[in-house]
């Protein structure tokens, strides 16, 4: 017991850092995560009674420094974006064209302590799926 509880605590302060890094400090935690799920429903494709289509690749700009000390994160930061997507399209009922894919980049921009998020629908490709 006393090992689950001590992954807990070192989950809960790795993703405390990891927000912290992510967005100023006087932005909200969970503002990225609001961001995705808001590009999300802005640009689903009704295309038809049971099925909404949403964007699946997303790019979140960071500013350089932010970036370079998530990176050291590998993909963790990523992944854990996509699943807080997935879960958003589970719960809304979405599909999506392909796998969804969430991917931090520096941002070429000077404005400190901004990022942005751009998304698309990307349809899953013949080399993808290994034909």
């Amino acid at each position: 017991m006393r090992l689950v509880e001590d992954v807990e605590r070192t989950m809960e302060r790795w993703t405390d850092t990891m927000w912290s890094r992510l967005l100023p400090p006087r932005r909200k935690r969970g503002e990225v995560v609001s961001i995705l799920r808001r590009q999300c429903d802005d640009q689903a494709l009704i295309l038809g009674r049971q099925r909404v289509l949403v964007p699946n690749a997303f790019v979140v700009e960071l500013p350089p420094p932010v970036h370079l000390q998530l990176a050291a994160h590998g993909g963790d930061v990523g992944r854990h974006l996509a699943v807080q997507v997935r879960r958003h399209a589970a719960e809304s009922g979405y599909t999506f064209a392909g796998p969804v894919a969430v991917h931090l980049k520096p941002s070429t921009s000077a404005t400190v302590g901004r990022f942005r998020v751009h998304s698309r629908i990307a349809p899953l490709t013949a080399q993808r799926r290994g034909e």
